[in-house]
């Protein structure tokens, strides 16, 4: 039988980051998860002690939809007070948290996003001291399974957490806002709200007795002020709450940000109302971590669009939007957006089914294309199932000859750019890996720098 040798913390750190180093010479992104995979494998316990050595410790946040943004907005406003072991890459697997907190170096605190299938374990591992959770909403279910077992799991992993951690929550969410909680957050403003609870809406009925759920406001997808009518579940009361919201096309928002005991009017310099969800929420985990009303809405003025969420390139005279799509409840909240600015004359839809995408891709038949369908004159459609996709537009009701069908990524960037006028701009919405692809080649072109360098 062969022992295994112990080896010291410091041995295994400086191993690790020789191969991120490798791994950032060859031009790759894997020197975002490939040395903490290696950790892991030569020291599991590594990770809870490399946690354990932050001196103000570490946060987490996850969610199905806007986890990236909500930790980069924490992360601005943070930023002029604490040094930030920071995951900017979106790398949320264990492997990514173990190399972020490699790399930590003189970091205080560590904010981390965390996949929602990871968190119970990277929770129990890291131990943090403030958790925020902004929703569930279906997503990769070959992967995740039904949202009530994502719930469930949350559950469990937030009452197993000590009293002493501050939960903060989206209270919106049915599903997410009955957890055990310190802090809740959410939109009070029916003037933003949808007409009626979409159709492709998920957690819409009560847990307990199985009622559809009234609503006096549905926001994004099943998030708004909900009540079962027999009484047994209701949004909880907020204590972190956005008002007076001013949505401004593809360009901005604004809202009234109430924390307890002050009010600060909040300037985004990104669209949409889910991405005022993402604000609220940072909004309230800075303010458990001590942050000042002025310090919050500064730091939040200050923030700029995640790569991919919203991302404007300069590519001559014409201008790339990148826009993730990757669910329904997601994709609904981007062509809403979209149409509300203008919808788009020409765009570039792309669909993969990489395991980072979810391989089944039939919840594209649950996403509100059609808004964007009188206003397109051309649809590219790309990606590993683009055939799909124009199946999906030509049933929405766009007529055969504006869709395009060309697999190749790069061609169908090109063939989008040549019907994008002079300074005109070109509108990309790309699934998770399609839009990791669509970075590189944008790097490759000069047109923006790798997403690796610019999250080292």
């Amino acid at each position: 039988m062969f022992r295994r040798m112990h080896v010291p913390l410091a041995v295994e750190v400086a191993a690790a980051r020789g191969v991120a180093g490798l791994s950032r010479l060859v031009g790759a992104g894997a020197g975002m998860t490939v040395p903490g995979r290696l950790l892991s494998i030569v020291d599991p316990g590594a990770v809870d002690r490399l946690a354990a050595r932050l001196p103000g410790g570490t946060v987490t946040i996850s969610a199905t939809n806007g986890k990236t943004t909500t930790t980069a907005m924490a992360a601005e406003i943070l930023r002029p007070r604490l040094r930030l072991a920071h995951n900017r890459s979106g790398a949320n697997l264990l492997s990514g948290i173990a190399s972020t907190l490699l790399t930590a170096g003189d970091a205080e605190l560590g904010l981390l996003e965390v996949d929602e299938a990871a968190l119970p374990e990277v929770m129990r591992r890291v131990r943090p001291h403030a958790v925020l959770l902004g929703n569930l909403f279906r997503d990769q279910l070959d992967r995740y399974g039904e949202l009530e077992l994502v719930a469930e799991r949350w559950r469990t992993a937030v009452d197993a957490l000590p009293r002493e951690t501050t939960v903060i929550v989206n209270a919106d969410d049915p599903l997410v806002g009955g957890l055990r909680a310190g802090i809740r957050f959410g939109i009070d403003d029916a003037a933003v709200a949808r007409p009626s609870l979409q159709h492709a809406a998920d957690s819409k009925y009560c847990e307990l007795c199985g009622a559809p759920y009234v609503y006096a406001a549905a926001y994004v997808g099943h998030l708004g002020d909900y009540r079962c009518p027999n009484g047994h579940r209701a949004r909880p009361p907020l204590e972190v709450a956005a008002r007076a919201i001013e949505l401004r096309g593809l360009d901005s928002a604004a809202f009234d940000l109430h924390l307890p005991g002050a009010t600060r009017r909040v300037e985004l310099a990104v669209p949409g109302l889910y991405n005022v969800y993402n604000a609220v929420g940072a909004a309230a985990l800075a303010h458990v971590l001590g942050s000042s009303p002025d310090e919050i809405a500064e730091g939040l003025g200050r923030f700029r669009a995640a790569f991919g969420r919203f991302e404007r390139i300069a590519a001559g005279d014409k201008t790339l939007l990148l826009l993730l799509i990757k669910n329904p409840a997601g994709a609904n909240e981007v062509v809403r957006t979209l149409v509300d600015g203008g919808a788009p004359r020409v765009a570039v839809v792309a669909l993969n089914d990489g395991i980072a995408d979810g391989r089944d891709v039939s919840w594209i038949w649950d996403v509100d294309f059609e808004p964007l369908l009188a206003g397109l004159d051309t649809l590219v459609a790309t990606g590993d199932r683009a055939a799909e996709l124009a199946l999906r537009f030509k049933y929405g009701g766009l007529d055969e000859r504006a869709i395009e069908v060309e697999p190749s990524l790069e061609a169908a960037l090109d063939r989008g750019l040549d019907l994008t006028p002079a300074h005109g701009e070109l509108v990309l919405l790309p699934t998770y890996t399609a839009m990791l692809r669509l970075q590189r080649i944008i790097a490759a072109r000069g047109l923006a720098r790798p997403y690796w360098e610019r999250a080292a």
